[in-house]
């Protein structure tokens, strides 16, 4: 295979100095991020100018800023920095007892506070050095499943990605909150209540939604949304000494220190389950270390359905 001119000048460190550069938006601070000198950063800075062909820091008075060039680049740095080191982590032989690997995770709030705080201490307790970095997911990594490359995967629901690979993890139910003194509402819902009262959605979005709230929209009704938060666990505090009315898993509402002060109650219509799943990007299939973490995922899922599974009895 031919080697491009360009890749033949690549140069790494080049490449930790442009995420420094662009970070900071200052030379001397970037120098001081990296342990480095000024001049050596500024040395740096000159071929990254040369090799773009753009200044990618002007300044404006008395702050620098990127230019559009620049602006592009930091969109794009730090994957290509998680890509690099993860080429340069892996190891012919792999042992969790000794990796201090670290697994980067996209989702909601909602999966980190409930499978995926059970895959970090199982992992704790065979793998002390391994880490995982839980990230809220983007409207832009849903549009672009090939942004997960760089990534280890991402925790949501079946109805979002269904090219990829993924691992079910466990089913978890729809309720409906309302404030303990809400002024019209019962010990039960009604369509009609629905529709007469404000909401507040955890997203509302072509391709960031909830399955349920695309439910509601296909029966007919349609909400008056006054507010939208993009997490479920804020959710209690748009709706504590409301009218409003909020949707949320019953997996997180029955953790009552988060949701004191509201009532959950069941929608009153067959509302469509929440299949939670791991999803990945078909690079990672054959990879050991990501076959390990799956493991993780895999027993924290079974886990959860035996939790919701139990709190259905009761």
């Amino acid at each position: 295979m031919t080697t491009s001119p360009l890749m033949s000048r690549l140069d790494l460190n080049l490449l930790v100095a442009l995420d420094a550069l662009l970070t900071e938006r200052n030379v001397t601070r970037a120098a001081d991020s990296l342990g480095l000198s000024q001049p050596a950063l500024s040395a740096s800075l000159a071929r990254l100018r040369r090799h773009f062909g753009d200044p990618l820091l002007v300044r404006r008075g008395n702050a620098s800023e990127l230019t559009p060039m620049a602006v592009r680049l930091a969109a794009q740095v730090p994957s290509a920095i998680d890509a690099v080191r993860r080429v340069f982590e892996s190891q012919a032989e792999w042992s969790p007892e000794t990796s201090t690997r670290q697994f980067r995770i996209f989702g909601s709030d909602y999966g980190f506070a409930t499978i995926g705080q059970s895959v970090s201490r199982l992992a704790k307790e065979t793998a002390p050095g391994v880490k995982f970095r839980f990230e809220l997911h983007t409207p832009g990594i849903v549009e672009d499943p090939n942004r997960l490359r760089a990534s280890d995967g991402i925790m949501i629901p079946h109805g979002h990605l269904e090219e990829l690979n993924h691992l079910d993890l466990w089913t978890d139910h729809w309720v409906v909150l309302v404030s303990e003194d809400h002024p019209s509402i019962g010990d039960e819902l009604t369509l009609a209540d629905l529709q007469d009262n404000p909401w507040v959605f955890t997203y509302q979005s072509r391709t960031a939604f909830t399955s349920v709230n695309k439910q509601l929209s296909g029966m007919g009704i349609e909400p008056v949304v006054d507010s939208v938060v993009e997490s479920f666990l804020a959710l209690p505090y748009f709706i504590r000494g409301t009218d409003r009315l909020g949707i949320v898993q019953a997996g997180l509402a029955s953790d009552s220190r988060c949701f004191e002060g509201l009532r959950a109650l069941r929608p009153p219509f067959e509302a469509v389950p929440v299949v939670n799943a791991l999803w990945w990007h078909p690079a990672h299939k054959n990879d050991p270390e990501h076959q390990w973490m799956r493991s993780l995922f895999r027993h924290a899922g079974k886990q959860m359905k035996q939790l919701v599974d139990s709190s259905a009895e009761v």
